[in-house]
């Protein structure tokens, strides 16, 4: 244990790793001038970094909901999770990773999406190259191989899937968080079919590709987030000249990835519980 407070300049150098900026040791040795030594270093890392160990806010045997693991399209797996209690066909949610995969995190997100309503299906955008790993050091680097052009495919699959599956009214809204958020802004500018769109601080599209949009965004970012942020003025400014229908909020004194749970000090569970609670109105508005 250790004394030395998490400060914004610790959380700030973990984003950077986490978005690939440097490898594990780097991380480590810049936090440890920060924090004072190596041992209050080592002390601080698990405080910032996510823990799947933690306990899922959904189990996954609950009985209101029922999961599986499926593929689809060209050698995609995914987590499908379906309300137990649907009186008629429900609308659709994807629910996109950040940059460590389909985890247990995501898995849990799904599951709360599926309590709201939804047919939920979280891909795994690493399935082609394998699945996503246990390892979230090995994950991360495994983002590096993916294409932009095998994440459209595969979104636009997901979209497809979704709006044929059995238990779906046909329309399809998509969430995602980081690197899932930019995923969810590449499938808003390539599939048409999508109705509504939710990226949680995720990079933006090219200005040139936003007119393409057709779905109804719904933006969320943290106020201390020097990554993703530079991104806001530019999108929006796209948006409005493009006449597409969004909504911009920013949760001051939040974190990147302040709405994952496991996330340690970077979670923010006001603004959390806020995005979340917009996000599944706008989807049952726009996809009812």
């Amino acid at each position: 244990m250790t004394d030395k407070p998490i400060t914004q300049e610790m959380i700030d150098l973990y984003n950077e790793f986490a978005h690939q900026t440097f490898d594990r040791r780097g991380f480590m040795t810049r936090l440890a001038v920060l924090a004072g030594g190596t041992a209050a270093a080592y002390a601080i890392a698990p405080m910032i970094e996510a823990n799947q160990a933690q306990a899922a806010m959904i189990a996954a045997d609950d009985s209101r909901i029922q999961g599986e693991d499926i593929s689809f399209g060209d050698n995609v797996s995914g987590y499908l999770v379906r309300p137990v209690a649907l009186s008629g066909p429900a609308p659709a949610l994807i629910v996109i990773h950040e940059n460590r995969g389909l985890n247990e995190h995501i898995r849990d997100v799904a599951r709360r999406a599926a309590l709201e309503g939804f047919v939920t299906l979280a891909p795994d955008f690493l399935s082609p190259n394998g699945g996503t790993p246990s390892d979230p050091d090995q994950a991360r680097s495994m983002f590096r191989s993916l294409s932009r052009d095998s994440v459209i495919a595969n979104g636009r699959a997901v979209v497809a899937f979704l709006r044929e599956h059995a238990d779906s009214n046909g329309k399809v809204g998509a969430l995602g968080f980081c690197w899932g958020g930019g995923a969810v802004n590449q499938i808003a500018v390539n599939a048409p079919d999508l109705l509504a769109a939710a990226p949680f601080y995720g990079p933006v599209p090219d200005a040139a590709d936003v007119p393409k949009i057709k779905a109804k965004l719904m933006l969320h970012y943290a106020g201390n987030d020097n990554f993703v942020n530079p991104g806001i003025d530019p999108y929006r400014k796209a948006l409005e000249a493009a006449n597409i229908d969004h909504t911009v909020f920013i949760y001051e004194g939040a974190n990147h990835a302040f709405h994952n749970d496991t996330a340690g000090a970077r979670y923010n569970k006001e603004a959390a519980e806020l995005a979340w609670s917009r996000t599944m109105d706008f989807m049952k508005a726009n996809l009812a």
